[in-house]
């Protein structure tokens, strides 16, 4: 009998991830499937991934800098457009493109004189602009949430790592389960006991 539990417990643990995988895709398929009208399956998420490849081959050409120039000033000018895209640009910006922000994982000493440490991603070397002398900004994300603090530091008590910065964010995620040696291996993951 506790062979089939086991038996039972690994089949969960390997199919709940992909089942729940496939369903949010399935989800967020018939989403852009009815928002866009379209009768085929599928055809709504392909026809965004082209209008969102189209607009980014379009933004490096003259005529589009200008026409987004003007859209981005509209924007600008009223107050809370002005804070909700300027919001979603920067975290959209801290993720993926040239200036992202989540690439200097580090380890805190949550207290000085203390063994507690926190991984993090530092998003600011200096906070002179703040009034805060001797202090950085460390970016925490919260386990198995996709939210986070930033929290300031001296500059002492933080140590930058060398693991990349997917393999950091997957382990705080995932709340210390996944790490950078558990990706890419061949075979179904073997559950703990």
């Amino acid at each position: 009998m506790n062979r089939m539990v086991r038996y039972f417990v690994n089949g969960l643990l390997l199919s709940t991830p992909i089942a729940l995988t496939l369903y949010v895709c399935w989800r967020i398929f018939r989403a852009v499937d009815s928002w866009l009208g379209l009768p085929w399956y599928g055809a709504g998420f392909v026809a965004t991934l082209v209008l969102i490849t189209l607009v980014g081959w379009l933004a490096t050409t003259f005529l589009w800098n200008s026409i987004f120039g003007l859209v981005e000033q509209a924007m600008e000018r009223v107050p809370l457009v002005r804070f909700l895209y300027n919001s979603l640009k920067e975290v959209l910006g801290a993720f993926v493109g040239e200036k992202k922000r989540f690439d200097r994982p580090v380890v805190v000493k949550l207290m000085s004189g203390g063994n507690a440490r926190a991984l993090g991603f530092l998003t600011r070397e200096s906070l002179d602009s703040l009034g805060l002398k001797n202090l950085v900004a460390v970016y925490l994300p919260q386990s198995y949430n996709f939210a986070g603090q930033v929290l300031l530091f001296p500059a002492d008590q933080v140590t930058p790592i060398s693991a990349g910065s997917s393999d950091v964010m997957a382990f705080i995620v995932s709340g210390g389960v996944v790490d950078g040696s558990d990706r890419g291996n061949e075979g179904p993951a073997t559950p703990a006991r």
